[in-house]
C-alpha cells in the first residue's frame, strides 16, 4: 500500500485526509471519547476482560504444544542419530520387520 500523504503532514491534518472530515468534527469526535470513555469503559471492562483472558489461555497452549513438539521432535532427531551410528558406513539402513515381511512376500508372489 503506498501513502499518498506527505511525510510532514501534521496529526489532524492526517485524520481528516484520511477520514474525509472536517478538523471541527475530529475534535468534536476526540472529545466525545475522552468525556465517554469512564462512562464506556466500565460497562466494556467484562468483555475486555474475558477477551484478554482467552487470548493469554490459547497462548499458553500453543506454547505447550510447541514445547511438547520440540520435545518429540528431538526424540526423533535423537533415535535417528543414535541408529545412524550404530550402523557400519555404506550399510543400507534396516527396514522394520513389518515392512521386510511384506517385501519378501511381495518377492515370493
Amino acid at each position: 500500500m503506498t501513502n499518498h500523504l506527505p511525510q510532514n503532514i501534521g496529526l489532524r491534518a492526517r485524520v481528516t485526509e484520511l477520514t474525509g472530515l472536517s478538523t471541527g468534527h475530529v475534535v468534536a469526535l476526540g472529545v466525545a471519547t475522552v468525556a465517554l470513555a469512564p462512562i464506556v469503559l466500565p460497562m466494556v471492562r467484562p468483555v475486555l476482560k474475558a477477551t484478554i483472558k482467552t487470548g493469554v489461555t490459547a497462548f499458553e497452549k500453543t506454547k505447550q504444544a510447541i514445547a511438547e513438539t520440540g520435545e518429540i521432535l528431538a526424540d526423533i532427531a535423537a533415535e535417528a542419530k543414535a541408529e545412524a551410528r550404530a550402523e557400519p558406513l555404506g550399510a543400507a539402513p534396516q527396514t522394520s520387520s513389518a515392512a521386510r515381511t511384506s517385501q519378501s512376500s511381495s518377492i515370493q508372489n
